[in-house]
């Protein structure tokens, strides 16, 4: 080799046989003739021709330089390639280029150019490199980054085949050259030396494809990045996080299970301090769940944290990652991870909510409409479709129109064929929790309502122009913007819409296509296609204008129901009947599905009463009325009374048949059903005079006490008979009420009641006796509604007799014969009765203070269930703006109820009512003149009033009555407080300043009672001046006071004393009112649609002794925060050990027995002989001390007053038992009810459709809220709570 080395020094070159000098004289084209044929000598040579190569070293040497390597054509590059893959091959094991220097050989193999190498060109290459980097004596850094320059992703994109090259020669050195790699990453990550290589910037990059290539290449390099996850260098942290990511990530990495430590502390990343790290380690999280799962369980924790991230995006992603992985495979997610999607439907962010409800909704179609994972995986997500229509009880606008698309588009996807459709919907039906279903019927009435105004507005467009026409317009324009999302902009559009509608006539026919009763489906998508093509823009992609016509058309268009679709369903319903249905495939009993079909069908035809105008359908629904199954045949009832009003013109055959049926039921079927065919015939029949006269007739003469279980039925029916023909049987029905339902039913009791220390049975327990009572009194109830007649005495004597009935415990006889579940049933349905009666202004007038006050006790009755269902009464009726003012006041009482759930419903009904008047102030400013019986700030003087005639009340300067009377004004004093919008808290402190300034109208002589007025006014004046820091301010108007209630005030007189006692002033602590929002942290709102409101203003109008067009504030919205409900309120009472009254003496008699005493043809007859009687004031006064719910009988004239702590004069009212059955009684009146919320013209159902029933969740309550408070979530309702959805 010496020889050799001379020679090279030497310098001559010496070429193949046939070969001339390759030098740069030459043109390319004979340069590669030249290099081709030099290629073809180094292949034919073995390592053996010692000869050769050391003739041909020179040559070797020369193909090496600058001018071959660099050379800009790509094929002379390539010959030379392949000559010096062969010069390697030939001079192995000792390579002709020992220099360091000529190590650069190896750069033209990986150049970009050279994209076009074959695989044997490929494998030369990748022999000549690793023998380079195996057999040298180390490793450049120059080298190192020859080879790794092409790992980077600019390079790697820009030629794979250098990419692969490289990666080849790691895979084939990675022992070899390891350390240097090691050396390469430990000078730049833990030495910070840049400097050394100009890939120092690319090293995450480097290391995720080395990590890729062989993990073996980063064993030392690892622990670096455990490091460096915890610089304090964000931005550092960030990239070593989204490394990691990746690398964690990928599908076959085994990283997490070979690499614990660095495992953990990625997880740890999670709850980094730098937002865009949590962000990245939350969306690398859906990559792990599906190529990871067995990481799932690591990954839920920090999930769930991050879920409450008070960043909006982070929770945004969190649900994201999730959904993804679960709508690749269900098993990829545990339900811990559908949980956290779950709670974020109520997410304060609408991004979030929104992103959460789309994820189930996809998930719902995938696996349990499209059955992709199989009964498992559906049955592992059917809590989705309850949650998401719960959603739909939410106030914001934007979430109810989210969960129609929703349903729309994945729960019932409008797109399927009518049939499929229908069974789908039918099924879906079936399974829906209680409060599902209320909200899926909220929102097919609440779209219903939309399309009867889009209807009015059309009605008004056509009409001649006019002032009176434009605000027409205006008001209508302005109810349906409140039905779209950003009532701001959509005003403006809506206006729009009714100028375009003005201008053309083509989209005015359209739209009245789409609003008609009688339009299909197929219809209807038509209509919509047309409409936003007409009113679409190709030159405007983004049209708000287009986008609000689009929610609007979304809603009212009638995508779901037809005839044809109804006809479908009816279908479905009698295939279950016949048992040919699928119903155990789709794991529904039949009984269950039959029932939930006829429901469905009720609801629908509330809305879409002409869609079931057809003969199959009504025949149909006559099956269905011969049905045992009792639910069935009163729902098939209801949608032939809904339904039916043109059946005897359209479908006389089906009348002939219909109405035999209807007479029968409402002579001898259950009492539901036959108030039902009552009402059937009356919405049905022109000549329902007739057709009453033949049922009425026959079940008058067959009453007989004699028989009670068979006297239910005939007065449910005649009660109804009497409700809507009161002039037809006028005569009979008073000698009825007069002489059989007072004398014969109400006042002589024939059945001994059970002995037992029980308040409350359940339905199936309860005397027949006791029920035909009950029915008894609402038949005299009805009866009175029916005529509205104040001329009459009848009303009079029916207040008294109601009274009388709270005045005995519901015992009217007092002979000592009714059980005490008995007793508590007739409370409560003679309170109820009151509280009906007080609906009606012609009742409302004669109801004397003395009545309302022992009306209102009953709140506190020592039953829970009468407390329960007086309350739920109550509010029904506040909420409808149907009872007058004054009876909100009635929860004031509440706050001493015993039980923390019944306090909390009160003041849920609080915070509904006045957020309810207060909208309706906002809605119509025409009204302003009857703000005396609508704004809730007047609800104060009535409290301080009835708190004054509390017979707890008894000692004027007690400490312990006073606190209880403090607690009681701060029940409703705190929600009304809560807002001071116009500075309505000086409105209320010059209120109580203006009452102290009167006298108590009740008893205007009465010393003590005038006295205990100014003690309540001062305790209500404390609690204003602790609460608030504006009450001094100057009211906005002067006040008006009830003249029903107090006298006028005196001007010479001016009440400046302070009636409290001093001790009481420990009692006012200072600080703000919690505000009250009206999602409240206790239940969802509650329902508050009801009948047409056209008179409700003047129903509520009470006397004032001012200008009763005061008007303190007119209110704005303002934010509230959710207040805390577990607070107990009043004092703490403890609950009663046993049903018997804790005061061991015994029952004081009663002065009189008025009730008893009075004769009933005397109280009812036409000419009552009131000469020997008391006067009717007198009449209608209870004895001044009544037990709470129900007066006690009056104490001899030596008897003192009952001392405080014995009997207080009430029964304490106890808590609820553990077990007991509510009062199915007041199903009938509920179910009225019902019908009457589900009337699509009703005002307050446009005004507060959206504030429909409590909730009961399905699911557990949602703990916590966001990190730090953040991310609040709308709660969910209290399990505790669930008697109020009865």
């Amino acid at each position: 080799m010496a020889h050799s080395k001379s020679r090279a020094a030497d310098g001559k070159i010496t070429y193949p046989p046939g070969v001339k000098e390759i030098s740069s004289n030459i043109s390319k084209e004979e340069m590669v003739r030249r290099l081709k044929m030099v290629v073809k000598t180094f292949m034919d040579m073995d390592q053996d021709s010692e000869e050769e190569k050391e003739l041909y070293l020179n040559l070797a040497l020369h193909l090496a330089s600058d001018f071959f390597l660099k050379h800009p054509d790509k094929d002379v590059r390539l010959l030379v390639a392949c000559c010096l893959a062969d010069i390697f091959r030939i001079y192995a094991p000792e390579a002709p280029y020992t220099s360091p220097d000529k190590l650069k050989v190896t750069s033209p193999y990986t150049s970009p150019d050279n994209n076009g190498h074959n695989q044997k060109v490929h494998m030369h290459m990748v022999d000549l490199m690793s023998s380079i980097v195996c057999e040298g004596d180390s490793v450049s850094q120059e080298l190192l980054d020859t080879v790794l320059v092409n790992l980077v992703p600019a390079h790697k994109n820009l030629n794979k085949q250098a990419y692969d090259l490289a990666k080849a020669l790691l895979k084939r050195t990675a022992q070899a050259i390891e350390p240097y790699i090691t050396n390469f990453f430990n000078l730049v990550l833990m030495l910070g030396k840049t400097s050394v290589s100009d890939l120092s910037e690319h090293v995450f990059d480097l290391i995720l494809e080395l990590y890729n290539i062989d993990s073996h290449l980063l064993l030392s390099v690892l622990p670096q990045l455990e490091f460096k996850l915890k610089s304090n260098d964000n931005d550092e942290r960030l990239q070593v996080v989204k490394l990691l990511a990746k690398m964690f990530g990928a599908k076959d990495s085994e990283l997490a299970a070979q690499n614990k430590p660095l495992w953990q502390c990625y997880l740890g990343r999670f709850n980094d301090i730098h937002v865009p790290i949590r962000l990245e380690c939350v969306k690398f999280a859906s990559h792990c769940l599906m190529n990871h799962p067995d990481l799932a369980k690591d990954l839920t924790e920090f999930l769930k944290v991050r879920s409450h991230d008070p960043e909006e995006a982070i929770r945004h992603d969190v649900i994201v990652s999730i959904v993804t992985a679960a709508k690749k495979d269900l098993t990829l997610v545990n339900d811990a991870l559908l949980n956290f999607v779950k709670e974020r439907t109520l997410d304060k962010r609408w991004r979030v909510r929104k992103e959460a409800m789309m994820g189930l909704a996809q998930i719902y179609k995938k696996y349990s409409l499209q059955g992709e994972g199989g009964k498992e995986a559906a049955n592992q997500i059917s809590w989705i479709k309850d949650k998401l229509l719960h959603i739909y009880y939410q106030n914001s606008i934007d979430d109810r129109l989210l969960v129609e698309r929703i349903f729309a588009q994945y729960m019932v996807p409008h797109n399927l064929e009518t049939t499929e459709r229908m069974k789908c919907l039918y099924y879906l039906y079936a399974t829906l929790d209680t409060n599902a279903v209320k909200a899926l019927n909220e929102m097919w009435k609440c779209q219903n309502m939309l399309r009867h105004h889009v209807k009015d507005l059309l009605d008004l467009v056509k009409q001649p122009k006019s002032d009176a026409g434009s605000k027409a317009v205006f008001a209508k324009v302005m109810v349906i913007t409140r039905n779209l999302p950003d009532p701001g902009k959509a005003q403006d559009f809506v206006k729009k819409l009714a100028q375009v509608l003005d201008d053309d006539e083509r989209i005015r026919n359209q739209l009245e296509t789409l609003v008609s009763p009688a339009c299909s489906c197929k219809q209807a998508q038509v209509c919509v296609r047309d409409i936003t093509k007409k009113l679409g823009s190709p030159k405007q992609p983004s049209n708000p204008f287009l986008e609000m016509v689009k929610f609007l058309l979304e809603r009212i268009a009638p995508v779901h129901i037809d005839t044809e679709s109804i006809s479908a369903l009816v279908k479905q319903v009698n295939k279950s009947i016949d048992g040919t249905a699928e119903d155990d495939e789709e794991g529904v009993p039949t009984e269950q599905a039959i029932r939930a079909g006829l429901e469905l069908l009720k609801v629908l035809s509330f809305t879409h009463p002409v869609s079931f105008h057809s003969a199959e359908t009504f025949e149909s629904l006559l099956g269905c009325l011969k049905m045992d199954d009792e639910k069935v045949a009163e729902a098939a009832l209801q949608i032939f009374k809904n339904t039916g009003s043109k059946m005897e013109e359209s479908f006389p055959h089906i009348k002939s048949v219909l109405l035999p049926v209807l007479q029968t039921k409402a002579k001898r079927g259950p009492p539901r059903q036959a108030k039902y065919a009552i009402h059937c015939i009356h919405a049905m029949f022109t000549h329902r005079d007739t057709h009453f006269a033949q049922i009425f007739e026959p079940l008058h003469k067959g009453l007989d006490l004699e028989d009670l279980d068979q006297l239910i039925t005939p007065l449910t029916t005649l009660g109804h008979l009497a409700l809507l023909a009161p002039e037809q049987f006028a005569a009979p029905l008073k000698s009825l009420v007069a002489n059989f339902i007072v004398k014969d039913l109400l006042m002589s009791d024939r059945i001994p009641g059970k002995k037992t220390t029980k308040l409350w049975v359940p339905d199936d327990e309860v005397s027949s006796e006791t029920l035909a009572k009950i029915q008894g009194i609402k038949l005299m109830v009805r009866w009175l509604l029916g005529v509205k007649n104040t001329l009459s005495k009848s009303g009079n004597s029916t207040l008294r007799m109601l009274t009388a009935i709270l005045h005995s415990d519901g015992d009217l006889t007092e002979q000592g014969k009714m059980g005490k579940p008995d007793m508590s049933r007739l409370r409560l349905a003679a309170a109820c009765a009151l509280l009906k009666l007080a609906q009606e202004p012609c009742y409302h007038e004669i109801i004397t203070l003395e009545q309302y006050q022992l009306c209102a006790l009953v709140i506190n009755d020592e039953c829970y269930q009468v407390r329960q269902g007086f309350a739920q009464k109550l509010h029904k009726g506040l909420c409808r703006l149907r009872l007058p003012l004054e009876y909100l006041a009635v929860f004031a009482l509440c706050a001493k109820d015993p039980v923390k759930e019944r306090r909390a419903h009160a003041r849920q009904c609080l915070v509904k009512n006045i957020t309810i008047r207060r909208e309706y102030l906002k809605q119509h400013a025409a009204v302003s003149e009857k703000l005396f019986s609508l704004l809730p700030e007047y609800v104060v003087p009535y409290a301080i009033h009835l708190l004054v005639h509390d017979p707890d009340y008894i000692k004027v300067q007690d400490i312990e009555q006073l606190k209880d009377i403090k607690e009681s004004l701060w029940f409703i004093l705190e929600i009304i407080m809560s807002k001071n919008e116009n500075n309505s808290h000086a409105f209320i402190r010059k209120m109580v300043e203006n009452i102290k300034q009167t006298k108590d109208a009740q008893a205007p002589t009465d010393a003590k009672i005038n006295e205990k007025l100014y003690t309540v006014c001062d305790v209500a004046m404390n609690i204003i001046i602790s609460k608030s820091t504006t009450y001094s301010l100057e009211s906005p108007k002067d006040p008006v006071l009830p003249t029903r209630y107090f006298t006028k005030p005196d001007k010479n007189f001016s009440n400046t004393k302070n009636y409290l006692p001093p001790e009481m002033k420990s009692f006012f602590t200072p600080g703000k009112p919690k505000a009250a929002n009206v999602l409240g942290a206790v239940n969802k709102p509650l329902a508050s649609a009801g009948k047409p409101i056209q008179s409700k203003a003047s129903r509520m109008e009470t006397a004032s002794n001012e200008d009763s067009t005061s008007n303190p504030s007119s209110p704005q919205r303002t934010k509230t925060s959710v207040s805390n409900l577990d607070k107990p309120r009043g004092r703490k009472r403890g609950a009663a050990s046993s049903n018997l009254d804790d005061n061991p003496s015994p029952k004081p008699k009663r002065g009189r027995k008025k009730a008893a005493a009075v004769d009933p043809e005397d109280q009812w007859g036409e000419e009552s002989r009131l000469g020997d009687a008391q006067t009717e004031d007198e009449q209608n006064s209870p004895p001044k001390k009544g037990r709470r719910g129900r007066s006690t009988k009056a104490a001899p004239a030596n008897q003192e007053t009952p001392a405080k702590g014995r009997g207080r004069g009430r029964k304490k009212a106890t808590p609820p038992p553990e077990e007991e059955d509510e009062g199915g009684e007041e199903e009938e009146e509920e179910e009225e009810e019902e019908e009457e919320n589900m009337d699509s013209g009703s005002v307050a159902a446009q005004l507060f459709s959206g504030l429909s029933r409590y909730v009961r969740s399905g699911s557990s309550p949602i703990s916590g809220g966001a990190t730090q408070g953040h991310s609040e979530i709308c709660p969910e309702a209290t399990p505790a709570l669930s008697w109020l959805c009865a």
